[in-house]
C-alpha cells in the first residue's frame, strides 16, 4: 500500500492524479481503465476540496492498494471534513433532458457507473471513499 498526504485543494487534482497514475502504470494498467480512474479522482478528490472543509481546507489522504485475484487497484480517499456518503444521493434521470435534471449528482454517478465496486464509511471522524477498478 502506497499513501499520499495532501492538503484537499482544487489546485492539488493534478499531483494526486499523477502520483495514482504513477502506480497505475507500474502495473501495466490499460489506457481506458487509467482513464476511468482519473476521471474518479478529478471528481472525488474535488468534492474533498470544495464540500468537506469548506469555507476552509483540510487534510486528505489518498492510498493505492493492489490485490490480486483479480488484480485490481483499489484506491481510497479519506477526510477529516463533514460527514457526507455521496453514495445516498439519488442517482441522476439521464434520460431528461440536461435543462430538466436536478443539479449535482452526475459525477458520483458516472464514478459508480465506471468503477467495479465504490464504498462509503464514516469512522473514527473521518470519511472514507473506497473505488476498486479491477484490471
Amino acid at each position: 500500500m502506497k499513501e499520499m498526504n495532501i492538503e484537499a485543494t482544487i489546485d492539488n487534482i493534478p499531483t494526486v492524479t499523477a502520483w495514482v497514475d504513477e502506480q497505475l502504470e507500474a502495473l501495466d494498467c490499460p489506457m481506458k481503465a487509467q482513464m476511468q480512474i482519473d476521471i474518479a479522482i478529478d471528481e472525488l478528490f474535488s468534492n474533498i476540496a470544495r464540500y468537506a472543509y469548506n469555507p476552509e481546507t483540510g487534510p486528505a489522504t489518498v492510498r493505492v492498494e493492489v490485490t490480486e485475484n483479480p488484480l485490481a487497484v483499489v484506491i481510497t480517499f479519506i477526510d477529516k471534513g463533514v460527514p457526507y456518503d455521496p453514495l445516498k444521493k439519488e442517482d441522476p434521470n439521464t434520460k431528461l433532458p440536461i435543462e430538466e435534471r436536478d443539479e449535482g449528482g452526475l459525477g458520483i454517478y458516472m464514478v459508480k457507473k465506471t468503477m467495479d465496486e465504490v464504498t462509503y464509511s464514516y469512522k473514527d471522524g473521518q470519511n472514507i471513499l473506497t473505488i476498486k477498478k479491477n484490471i
